[in-house]
């Protein structure tokens, strides 16, 4: 289960703390169409979402401002937005009222969350839980609260860009390792920043199958030579010559 839970009270300080940073970004993306990550990869060219939502209890693990929440609204289904912020909620909630479109927002941690087993059809996280909660602990958890038959969609940063990456979030990732990957779960970076998680796409293939899951497919993420990010501990070329993201598509047993 890896280290004790501290993480999930210091990663709502550190949020409450971010938050007024991504309000801008968040108003972006409620006005725009689905793009992905990083790079604002389209949702035409990565396919992240079913093609038919309509209908679908969807629970979005880590929502934020809830913009894709908003876009799985738009599109006819039914999301559940929960986030471990409160000042993040505070924006989504805002942006409800400016766009009037309703859903439920809980403020609460996706490692335990607050709903029955078998609550939904579809769950996703766009980091938020990927990375930011303890995958030994989200992913079962996740298991827990969708139907049979339903699929988990995550996206989160690739191994080899975390083995890559420096200490220091101005420093680009190298051309080197940095890191080993053998043991990787738990990172703690320098201050100010909060404690994310990530592990090999082996433990990952192991957790989800222990967890109920079929692994549908793993899309890594190349953006276009257009793309642009105010992240600087990636840059372009390195991201066009090796995936800086990845997206996990897994199904629960029936």
């Amino acid at each position: 289960m890896g280290e004790s839970g501290d993480h999930v009270a210091i990663n709502r300080a550190h949020w409450d703390q971010q938050a007024a940073s991504y309000v801008k970004a968040g108003e972006q993306q409620w006005a725009g169409e689905p793009s992905w990550g990083l790079w604002g990869v389209p949702e035409a060219e990565l396919g992240v979402l079913p093609d038919d939502v309509t209908g679908l209890d969807a629970i979005e693990l880590g929502c934020g401002t809830g913009y894709v929440s908003a876009w799985l609204a738009r599109r006819g289904a039914r999301p559940v937005g929960i986030d471990n912020s409160a000042e993040q909620l505070a924006t989504a909630r805002r942006l409800q009222a400016q766009h009037g479109l309703a859903f439920p927002l809980h403020l609460g941690d996706a490692e335990a969350t607050p709903f029955e087993d078998a609550s939904f059809d579809f769950a996703i996280s766009e980091y938020g839980a990927a990375i930011w909660c303890d995958p030994y602990r989200w992913i079962p958890e996740a298991a827990r609260i969708l139907r049979p038959g339903g699929q988990l969609v995550f996206l989160c940063n690739s191994t080899l860009m975390m083995l890559a990456m420096q200490d220091d979030d101005n420093a680009a990732a190298t051309e080197r390792l940095v890191r080993p990957q053998r043991g990787m779960h738990r990172f703690v970076w320098p201050e100010p920043s909060g404690i994310e998680f990530h592990i090999s796409p082996g433990d990952w293939i192991r957790l989800l199958r222990r967890s109920g899951f079929e692994v549908e497919d793993l899309i890594e993420v190349y953006p276009p030579e257009t793309a642009s990010s105010h992240y600087k501990f990636v840059s372009l070329p390195w991201a066009r010559a090796w995936p800086s993201e990845e997206i996990w598509k897994a199904r629960k047993w029936m």
